[in-house]
């Protein structure tokens, strides 16, 4: 079996990487919610907060400044787009929360494999100098600021 390394992130695009992660967290949190049976509200208070603080102003930077590194019609792209919209309808939810929590949580994370896997790394191959530049102007190493109000996954 061959050994799967770890795809090497150029340093511009590190900074998207870690709010990845951030959001991986998320999903992983709705999952603790739902084992310890949390009740919904609680866990979809936390996910609007992080969905509002973080995904929104991720997505808007990635359409902006990313996502343009390629052409608008390429076809990851267009996926991306596409996984962006249907996120942002999930979050927009409020009833029937369990069935929108747990495709939040499943389909978030497929999201984030796909842009870390394929996307990030075709367009760290075509990304130019310039390009690579403004990307890294534009994304500070801001730390993650968690909302502790109600740790319900502790």
């Amino acid at each position: 079996m061959t050994e799967k390394k770890p795809l090497k992130r150029v340093p511009e695009l590190q900074p998207l990487s870690h709010d990845h992660h951030h959001g991986l967290q998320l999903c992983w949190k709705i999952r603790t919610g739902f084992s310890k049976k949390i009740p919904l509200e609680r866990i979809k208070k936390y996910a609007d907060w992080f969905y509002e603080n973080h995904l929104k102003p991720h997505f808007e930077l990635e359409e902006k400044y990313i996502f343009p590194v390629l052409d608008s019609k390429n076809e990851l792209v267009q996926q991306a787009l596409s996984e962006h919209k249907n996120l942002r309808y999930l979050f927009e939810q409020k009833t029937v929360l369990e069935i929108y929590l747990l495709q939040i949580e499943k389909e978030l994370q497929n999201h984030i494999r796909f842009e870390e896997r394929i996307l990030f790394a075709e367009i760290q191959q075509i990304a130019t100098a310039e390009q690579l530049s403004k990307i890294n102007s534009i994304h500070t190493r801001a730390t993650f600021t968690e909302n502790e109000n109600d740790p319900f996954w502790i």
